[in-house]
């Protein structure tokens, strides 16, 4: 019988995850390993080589460190599931003339499901993932996320949609470390190769980073469907063509193939219409946001208005001070000041201090 008890690690190959799993070992838990095969490249239209998460050789990797360790490794195939839920979702996000956020759906529809289920299988009483967050359980009975160590490292942006069942299981080891620190503990356990790793930034189902061809390459017709249209100012003057709606989003300034004698940007989307609108930068400003599909973590609701709220409207957004409404199932958000590049469907995830209030999609 182990000290801890069992948990289950979802183990993608690289080193954060990876030394995750060696640490709750030696931490007296009852490790075992899991890798979800999420994606592959035949699916993608892509002809670049297999790297990244669920590519044969991180597999390989994270089952060769679990047998070096002694602790069992399984493989989920849930190419199936991810597909229909998550490149779906960002193939109509997309024609819908917003811009998706897959790494939110992934992490609250697929694998914290995908985990705990095949967690329960195994008999692990808790699951454990390679993020740079962390989480305690606070007085009013609710488990709170709260920022990393690693300010650069942070990852609570990408998991404010995890449900409160979901959390109660779930460990990050990782939270109080930094990017560094996990890289020299990989180097001390003798995984040099490991520790030396690369990180992808890249959406990892779209490997050569070009999501226009990957919606190509998903929608056959694409642009026979939806063609060329214009390009117009804010007053409605049409000022040139571009090659589809789908292949702009807010604030896009380069590759517009348009010169207008100033800097211009994309402001809206109209794909009623297959219409792109540019304005200048400060056209881009925005004193308030409406957030959707809201999922509050800390508190189970904010019944009154709530100042000095930090917000953050993408993932390296450095925030901005707010004040947040909840209007029944959405939320208002009022900025100190304005702020640039609001682009509906991507996530607005609010903190007070440390902590992760909660957070939702963009209007």
């Amino acid at each position: 019988m182990s000290k801890h008890g069992r948990i289950l690690v979802a183990m993608s190959g690289g080193v954060d995850s990876s030394v995750a799993s060696v640490m709750l070992h030696e931490q007296g838990y009852e490790v075992i390993g899991l890798t979800m095969k999420t994606w592959d490249y035949s699916t993608s239209g892509s002809n670049s080589k297999e790297t990244g998460c669920c590519s044969l050789d991180s597999i390989n990797d994270a089952r060769a460190l679990a047998v070096g360790y002694g602790f069992p490794h399984y493989i989920l195939d849930i190419r199936d599931e991810f597909g229909d839920f998550v490149i779906d979702n960002f193939v109509d996000e997309y024609l819908a003339g917003r811009t998706p956020n897959p790494c939110v759906l992934c992490n609250t529809h697929i694998k914290w499901e995908a985990l705990l289920k095949r967690a329960n299988k195994l008999d692990c009483e808790f699951i454990a993932t390679g993020h740079y967050a962390n989480i305690r359980l606070q007085d009013n009975g609710r488990y709170v996320i709260s920022k990393g160590k690693d300010e650069n490292k942070d990852q609570s942006y990408v998991l404010w949609g995890v449900s409160q069942e979901n959390l109660a299981r779930t460990q990050f080891p990782l939270g109080s470390f930094t990017k560094a620190e996990i890289r020299q503990m990989a180097l001390d356990m003798g995984q040099e190769e490991l520790a030396r790793k690369s990180e992808s930034y890249e959406i990892c189902f779209v490997p050569d980073n070009d999501y226009r061809a990957f919606l190509r390459h998903k929608v056959e017709d694409l642009d026979e469907r939806i063609g060329p249209g214009n390009f117009i100012l804010s007053n409605g003057m049409v000022v040139g063509q571009h090659n589809g709606y789908p292949y702009y989003t807010i604030g896009q300034r380069r590759g517009l193939g348009i010169a207008l004698g100033e800097p211009m940007f994309v402001t809206r989307i109209l794909p009623e219409s297959n219409t792109v609108v540019l304005g200048r930068a400060d056209e881009l400003e925005s004193s308030e946001a409406m957030v959707r599909n809201l999922n509050l973590v800390k508190y189970e609701s904010i019944h009154e208005p709530m100042d000095n709220v930090v917000t953050k409207i993408r993932y390296k957004d450095a925030g901005t001070l707010s004040t947040i409404v909840q209007e029944k199932d959405q939320m208002r958000i009022v900025f100190d000041h304005s702020v640039s590049a609001i682009a509906p469907g991507q996530s607005a995830v609010f903190y007070e201090g440390s902590d992760l209030l909660g957070g939702g999609f963009l209007c």
